[in-house]
């Protein structure tokens, strides 16, 4: 009898020493994987951010791009047509700082050369190309959704009633003016890219230009076809102007690209600027698996002048 009680003592006395073991090693274990787990958490972050900044000046570079068509006077041009009126321009930008010179010199000088895009300028160019489709004569204005009497005119869009930059009512001046005048293949290419491209503040391509971006970049596509760009090159510029007027929106989609394996620099413009990708629904898909990128700095994302 006496020896079972001794054992018994023993048992439990090597429980009790087993069971301290076992939570300090499970005190050790908690501890040292609960900080490793802060430490990938921390690095994840930071990596995430550096992988953003490295997208940002890949997909919108400080230093800008040179867009592959000559302006010419055309921005002179459309204030002596009263397209744009000069002093209600200068007067928007007062008080941000005004425009800047070579702003300046693509409003009212008739020797530009090539227009250069960058985060800075992105608004100032959204709108020189806005007015620029508004006005540029354009079967894709005339006879395209833009005039579906179901929408009760042409009058009624972003587009159009938006733009207060003018004389006079904007309507007045929509489609009026032949500054690219283009031949039946030109314009069968401008209807058919412009089909193509979508913009992810709504879900109309650039054939129904009925917001400012649409608008504005119907006009650059009939300035390049006017002067000689192909399709697939028009297609390259066509995104990365879109990226300088909606930054986050394509960075995001670079993440996502690049979440499977797919370098920017490797994407087909065609395929990111439809509306699997561009439109406002196909990006809705893309946030379903990245976030968007925290960027600060000016674009022309807004739908108003």
């Amino acid at each position: 009898m006496g020896n079972t009680k001794n054992m018994i003592k023993k048992l439990k006395k090597v429980c009790w020493k087993w069971t301290a073991i076992l939570f300090i090693v499970i005190f050790i274990i908690t501890q040292v994987f609960g900080f490793n787990a802060n430490i990938i958490h921390n690095t994840r972050i930071y990596l995430e951010k550096y992988n953003d900044k490295k997208l940002i000046k890949t997909v919108i570079p400080e230093s800008g791009f040179t867009l592959p068509v000559v302006w010419e006077g055309f921005g002179k041009q459309m204030i002596e047509k009263e397209v744009i009126d000069a002093v209600k321009f200068e007067k928007l930008y007062y008080d941000k700082g005004g425009i800047p010179d070579d702003i300046k010199e693509l409003l009212y000088s008739e020797n530009n050369t090539n227009i250069k895009i960058n985060p800075e300028n992105a608004g100032f160019i959204l709108n020189l190309f806005w007015a620029f489709g508004l006005s540029n004569k354009n079967p894709i204005l005339e006879q395209g959704p833009m005039t579906n009497k179901e929408y009760g005119g042409a009058q009624n869009f972003a587009s159009t009633g938006g733009w207060t930059l003018s004389k006079e009512n904007a309507m007045n001046y929509y489609s009026k003016y032949s500054f690219t005048p283009l031949n039946k293949e030109q314009q069968e290419l401008v209807e058919k890219v412009s089909k193509n491209i979508f913009r992810p503040c709504c879900g109309n391509s650039v054939y129904f230009p009925d917001c400012n971006h649409g608008m504005a970049m119907l006009g650059l596509l009939e300035l390049m076809a006017y002067q000689g760009i192909n399709e697939q090159e028009m297609y390259n510029v066509a995104l990365v102007v879109n990226s300088y007027w909606f930054p986050e929106t394509y960075i995001t989609i670079a993440k996502y690209f690049e979440n499977r394996g797919v370098l920017w620099e490797e994407v087909k413009a065609k395929e990111v600027l439809s509306s699997s990708y561009s439109s406002a629904q196909g990006f809705r898909e893309v946030l379903n698996e990245v976030s968007p990128p925290k960027i600060q700095g000016g674009s022309g994302n807004s739908c108003g002048v």
